[in-house]
């Protein structure tokens, strides 16, 4: 377990994803370590997030249903957004010909999925915090959209950077040696590379494969994780509602938001 949380440290800090750690094409960690410690961080945001149902139900048989429910659902959540829109990002990628295996963009979406569940598990203390300060069920709804969305962005934007890096690997290692002149003289020692952060360009030109698979395959990730979240509702789990392990189809998770919204202004 140690060792899973050391590679999961070595991810966020951008060790696993320098151009030098990407030569095999692939970020190289323990995708199953990954896996088991990404569903752990996921299950302990889900406890804080039902924190606010135990508390306004008065420790209810509820409320802690409601809990335990939240723990369960959200490493569900990630789990079937990945299963949902890895062969998306797959042919994404391979019609823009950046070359990336199978294996490098299901490495890429767990590693990407891992950097996402960290920073959410990060801002648990807050929203659990929120939960014992406040009455309000629109307020909390929204407090964890806001959370999941910056967590999402972030994961984002250490997709495309690892994206990028990864081809740029790739291009590097299938162009044709450069001609030497038969007289070169001679060169300096190389210079020793400058360690960048998992977010930073890292001297790396933004690929316009990249940015075309980013662009439209980030378009999908959101749609689907938002809808997915509406599908396994409740999380947060309302105090004029009994438990439910899942609410009716009703409208979709963007009017929802809109309705929780307007109630929180309007109310």
């Amino acid at each position: 377990m140690i060792g899973w949380l050391r590679q999961l440290d070595k991810l966020l800090r951008g060790d696993a994803t320098q151009t030098s750690a990407l030569q095999t094409g692939r970020i190289e960690f323990h995708v199953k370590g990954i896996l088991i410690a990404s569903i752990l961080l996921a299950a302990c945001y889900g406890i804080c997030m039902g924190i606010f149902a135990m508390l306004r139900s008065g420790g209810s048989t509820d409320g802690w249903m409601q809990m335990l429910a939240s723990t369960v659902k959200l490493p569900l959540l990630f789990f079937l957004t990945l299963v949902v829109t890895l062969p998306s990002l797959y042919v994404f990628n391979a019609l823009v010909g950046s070359r990336l295996t199978l294996l490098s963009v299901i490495n890429l979406m767990v590693a990407s999925l891992a950097v996402i569940v960290s920073v959410l598990a990060s801002l648990g203390p807050i929203v659990a915090f929120f939960s014992l300060s406040t009455t309000s069920h629109p307020f909390m709804v929204l407090l964890n959209v806001v959370a999941a969305t910056v967590a999402g962005i972030l994961g984002l934007k250490f997709l495309f950077r690892t994206l990028n890096r990864l081809v740029h690997v790739r291009t590097q290692r299938d162009a044709p040696p450069p001609v030497l002149p038969a007289m070169s003289p001679p060169t300096d020692t190389p210079s020793v590379p400058v360690k960048v952060g998992a977010l930073d360009s890292g001297g790396v030109t933004d690929s316009a494969d990249a940015r075309s698979v980013f662009r439209i395959w980030v378009l999908v990730f959101s749609l689907v994780g938002a809808q997915m979240s509406w599908v396994l509702r409740p999380f947060v789990g309302s105090p004029s509602l009994p438990f439910e392990w899942f609410r009716a189809r009703e409208d979709n998770f963007f009017t929802a938001v809109f309705e929780m919204i307007r109630n929180l202004v309007g109310g």
